[in-house]
């Protein structure tokens, strides 16, 4: 199945346009909510999300009012293909919170570039060098699918290796790229959390530990079931949705996005709790979800 790419102002800018920070946030002719071009099954994801109620003017303030997300999608998929949630959940960012949240997607391949996009941000007085006190200000969320939760906790590592805060990690079916260790989640985090689904031959890591729980949370390890209840994946190609299904169906279930939105809400929304002291769930904390049940899932 060809890539879809909606024309601006949907499309994410590309990072040699943010030198002055320049607003990210899509117009309403460009909505992901209310754009009819999108593939269904990769708007459908975002269904339950689409019906959240609208963000307030203003975040709260914090020692910077800056907030930024990376999400990395899996495979070889650009992150430019519409047919995938994840490059429709960064410009619904956008849309969600204003111009004080920068969102966009990378391929798994291209952490560098994240990397920069990242450290430009943090630049805050363009003087082409990010200080202690940038750092500290840092408030950064990362998400992926696949490869891309792979490459969510090693770009969080990365960060940490040059002294760079996260907020929180989001890995969805994780699949392991070579040389790296993404169960292990490093103590710049201050929250982490893993969605799974255990059928089909690409299937995700069903856990992930703190390497220093005393610094990092995690959230849950949450087991998501889909033997009663199909999602719709018409958005991908025949062999996928025949062969690797599964994989896919966590990929696009709205309960999940769901989840995550009000993650990401909770933390963007309520800075302060992180100040205050964290214990992780113990190891073996695993939970189920289901896209049948009702209601929002207790994590």
């Amino acid at each position: 199945m060809d890539a879809q790419t909606l024309p601006s102002p949907l499309t994410a800018p590309s990072p040699h346009t943010l030198g002055s920070h320049t607003a990210e946030r899509s117009t309403v002719p460009g909505s992901v909510c209310n754009q009819s071009k999108l593939p269904s099954a990769a708007s459908e994801a975002l269904e339950l999300v689409c019906q959240r109620a609208p963000s307030p003017d203003k975040l709260p303030s914090a020692p910077s009012s800056q907030i930024i997300v990376v999400g990395f999608v899996g495979g070889f998929v650009s992150p430019h293909d519409l047919h995938h949630p994840e490059n429709l959940f960064a410009p619904y960012l956008h849309e969600h919170y204003g111009d004080e949240l920068h969102a966009r997607t990378f391929s798994n391949h291209d952490a560098k570039d994240a990397l920069s996009y990242v450290r430009r941000l943090l630049d805050e007085n363009h003087d082409g060098v990010v200080s202690n006190q940038e750092k500290k200000n840092a408030r950064i969320i990362i998400y992926g699918h696949s490869w891309g939760a792979s490459e969510t906790a090693a770009f969080a590592r990365e960060l940490g290796r040059l002294q760079i805060p996260v907020l929180l990690t989001i890995q969805i079916d994780i699949i392991v790229k070579p040389g790296q260790k993404p169960t292990i989640i490093s103590p710049n985090v201050a929250e982490a959390i893993n969605f799974y689904q255990q059928h089909g031959p690409l299937h995700g890591r069903p856990m992930i530990v703190a390497s220093n729980p005393a610094k990092t949370t995690i959230l849950g390890n949450n087991l998501m079931d889909y033997s009663h209840t199909r999602v719709k994946t018409s958005n991908y190609s025949w062999f996928v949705r025949t062969f690797n299904q599964p994989h896919h169906e966590i990929e696009n279930d709205p309960l999940m996005w769901n989840r995550i939105a009000s993650l990401i809400d909770a933390t963007v929304t309520h800075p302060a709790h992180l100040d205050q002291p964290q214990s992780a769930l113990p190891a073996n904390s695993l939970q189920t979800l289901s896209p049948a049940s009702s209601g929002q899932p207790n994590l």
